[in-house]
């Protein structure tokens, strides 16, 4: 192995992956990943992969409960865990490791920091190493579970625990209101779990309000009990197992039962989540050494007016979502060619929505803009919203199917801004709107589009015949 490469990333996960990929492909340039953990990071073993490998068979057993004609029994809680344990490896990364290897990419095991410019640092088991950067080092060390101090003494679950869960609690005490609260309720309740959701302001706030609305009417029908608008404090726990919150301990109880006060009155469960939120990864990153005192000057390009110096996905502090950081990396990876190969690097586009989708019951799937997004800019907009069960392919999914979609069209380019959906399976439905945005589509071209019928794409035409009047 090499202390000289043309590139060098800090950090394996998805998007560090990607850009190391994009910048020699098709190239004889060299680069190396410096990986702490598993080759693949958070997305691959602990987020993505794991939550959607536990939540659609719980999705499935859903929509079958609600289809005449077909009988669901329980889930079966082994084979859902040994599901999850197959999309994740069991843990191990040595396919990821494979790919690395098959694509040019060296795999340095140690953590990485800067110590000066194109220059890392990585500590090892063995001692220390110094690598050098002939084009650019890329940062994607993306981001760790917020755990407020107040909750540190209860050495509560994080993301990782309910993902990797290998003890089902008889209880949970749930609390946040964002994408990892309400898709975690959802699979522990589904589990056999009694689930109370605890949030201080709004289920979903980032989006209009009636996507949190439909979601907690999902929860509460799945037997999750919510709460919104409370006030928490004084957590507590007796009995703390010597080992919380350590790797061996991840999805196991923590200890004895966790009580906290909610408006003044105790609640008391076998187990507590923490989801409120995640922060960059920027410690011990180093960035002082190049002149970088602010962590939050990390962008995706060119961070703290480095030429040489990239950062892509959580730790841009841009959306912490998987699909944005590889994108980022894409762009990156390009110009890093690009500059390798004396080209003029490509542009980077500062208009690309950014599509979500929340694998809730019922889904979720934004783009873009929501209609309180555009208003609050004072953009001319108008918005259109229709029953997703306007779409006959929507309702076939389900016989209790209900939902709501929406899209924003900007007044003065007729274009599509946003779209929302709420409703069954809408996750698949959102790429469309994304690509509308991306390329600018009128909406007097899109009523040119004809879907299929009967599919859930008819809710296009239901949308577009409300915008003009028929």
């Amino acid at each position: 192995m090499n202390d000289t490469y043309d590139v060098i990333v800090i950090g394996g996960g998805p998007a560090g992956e990607v850009a190391a990929q994009f910048a020699i492909a098709g190239s004889d340039r060299t680069a190396a990943i410096v990986e702490a953990d598993l080759l693949g990071g958070e997305c691959s073993y602990w987020a993505c992969m794991p939550s959607k490998a536990l939540l659609r068979p719980v999705e499935v057993a859903a929509a079958g409960r609600h289809l005449d004609g077909v009988s669901v029994g329980d889930l079966d809680t082994a084979a859902l865990l040994a599901r999850r344990d197959t999309w994740v490896s069991g843990y191990d990364d040595s396919g990821q490791r494979s790919w690395a290897q098959g694509a040019g990419i060296d795999v340095i095991s140690g953590r990485g920091a800067l110590v000066g410019d194109r220059t890392v640092r990585v500590t090892t088991d063995d001692g220390e190493r110094t690598l050098s950067a002939r084009q650019a080092v890329v940062l994607g060390t993306g981001s760790t579970a917020s755990v407020p101090g107040v909750f540190a003494d209860v050495h509560p679950w994080t993301s990782r625990d309910a993902t990797g869960v290998r003890e089902v609690p008889e209880s949970l005490i749930v609390i946040g209101g964002g994408v990892v609260a309400c898709e975690a309720a959802t699979w522990m309740s589904a589990l056999g779990t009694a689930v109370t959701m605890l949030v201080r302001g709004q289920v979903l706030g980032a989006l209009d309000d009636f996507v949190g609305e439909a979601v907690i009417e999902g929860l509460r029908a799945a037997g999750v009990e919510v709460r919104t608008g409370v006030s928490i404090s004084d957590p507590r726990r007796d009995d703390v197992t010597p080992d919380a919150g350590d790797g061996s301990s991840v999805g196991v109880s923590h200890g004895g039962p966790v009580t906290v006060a909610v408006d003044g009155e105790d609640l008391t469960a076998a187990e507590i989540l923490v989801a409120a939120g995640r922060t960059p990864a920027t410690d011990g990153l180093g960035l002082d050494s190049v002149g970088i005192d602010d962590p939050s000057d990390l962008s995706a390009v060119d961070p703290g007016g480095h030429d040489w110096l990239y950062a892509v996905g959580d730790v841009s502090f841009g959306p912490m979502l998987t699909h944005w950081g590889k994108y980022q990396a894409r762009v990156v990876g390009a110009r890093i060619a690009a500059r390798a190969e004396g080209r003029t690097p490509p542009p980077v586009r500062d208009d690309v929505p950014v599509p979500q989708a929340v694998f809730t019951d019922p889904q979720v799937g934004s783009t873009g803009l929501t209609a309180r997004d555009a208003r609050e800019r004072g953009r001319p907009v108008t918005v259109v919203s229709q029953p997703i069960t306007a779409a006959s392919g929507i309702g076939l999914l389900r016989d209790d199917a209900t939902g709501t979609a929406q899209i924003v069209v900007d007044d003065e380019t007729r274009t599509l801004v946003g779209a929302t959906f709420v409703g069954p399976e809408v996750g698949e439905l959102i790429h469309a709107a994304t690509i509308a945005i991306v390329g600018k589509v009128t909406v007097d071209d899109l009523w040119h589009a004809v879907p299929s019928y009967p599919t859930g794409s008819e809710i296009w035409l239901r949308l577009l015949e409300k915008y003009f009047g028929y």
